[in-house]
């Protein structure tokens, strides 16, 4: 997967925080997104390692290329257009966004509210309490940003064994839009959380990754600020690549990496198949309408 190198890019829509700094954990006001509660029990508590051990600077990029951090001031000088997204990991995160955010607005209209992506290192404040490096993306309800650390990308192919590519980056920013689209809808408020393979907690995360499939299906037709199209092509490697991804961050596989056994009653984002399953129904139909895991079987 390659971006159209005469695509520009919106970097508005990307606040960067790397080098500023946060507190401890301290998780409140909404759930996390992806793998970030996942990630910090299997740190915390299951003997994945040491949290003070990761969140204390900027982490191996997932992708080659020029990662220094720079000033929110300077993301717009260096992240202007397709090109800069295929060598800089800080500018693809902006050209997924830019992507993501141009699907939703475009599907539901008047209903869509924007959200800011947030790149930071090592910890920061969030209206859902304070977070570090530890927890991984997750959306805040509290104040309807995506946050992201970098490293997350690299610790996603080295700890949880994913194969990598850019559109593993993708599939990452398209989840944890899918839960701000929950937030938009209420969906998050009128399903319950709790743990274990049917609970509301795995439905939501589950539906987060159909949405996620759904703008897959239609990200080539999303565009740069001049109009160009974002992306060359998307091709089945890439999807495969998400599907990697999805699969990675699944409660089975982690669950038997970090203690040697699967305990399905503290699932709570579905299994490897699961992930899988959902963001594919999402791609093959590109209709979020296709997202209901709410009704019978996961």
């Amino acid at each position: 997967m390659t971006f159209n190198d005469d695509a520009s890019l919106d970097t508005s829509q990307v606040g960067d925080r790397r080098g500023i700094g946060g507190g401890g954990l301290a998780i409140g006001g909404g759930g996390l997104g992806i793998v970030g509660l996942i990630i910090y029990l299997l740190i915390s508590v299951l003997g994945g390692g040491n949290s003070s051990d990761s969140g204390t600077g900027v982490q191996t990029p997932f992708q080659p290329g020029e990662t220094g951090a720079v000033s929110q001031q300077d993301l717009a000088q260096v992240c202007r257009t397709g090109a800069d997204a295929n060598s800089r990991d800080d500018c693809r995160i902006v050209a997924y966004t830019n992507s993501v955010q141009q699907y939703w607005s475009r599907a539901m209209g008047s209903r869509y509210q924007p959200a800011e992506t947030i790149i930071f290192s090592g910890g920061t404040q969030t209206g859902c309490g304070n977070a570090t490096s530890d927890v991984g993306p997750f959306y805040c309800p509290a104040d309807g940003k995506a946050y992201f650390d970098l490293g997350f990308f690299d610790e996603l192919r080295t700890r949880f064994g994913a194969q990598g590519g850019s559109f593993a980056q993708g599939y990452v920013v398209a989840h944890e839009y899918g839960h701000h689209i929950q937030n938009l809808l209420g969906t998050s408020d009128r399903v319950g959380g709790g743990t274990g393979p049917e609970s509301g907690s795995v439905r939501l995360e589950l539906q987060a990754d159909c949405y996620a499939g759904v703008w897959a299906k239609n990200a080539t037709t999303t565009t740069g600020a001049n109009g160009r199209p974002l992306f060359e092509s998307i091709t089945q490697s890439d999807i495969n690549n998400a599907l990697d991804a999805a699969a990675a961050v699944g409660d089975d596989r982690i669950q038997a990496r970090a203690q040697g056994r699967v305990t399905p009653e503290s699932f709570t984002h579905g299994t490897s198949a699961q992930r899988q399953k959902w963001f594919t129904t999402g791609f093959k139909t590109g209709n979020p309408a296709s997202c209901d895991t709410f009704s019978g079987s996961i």
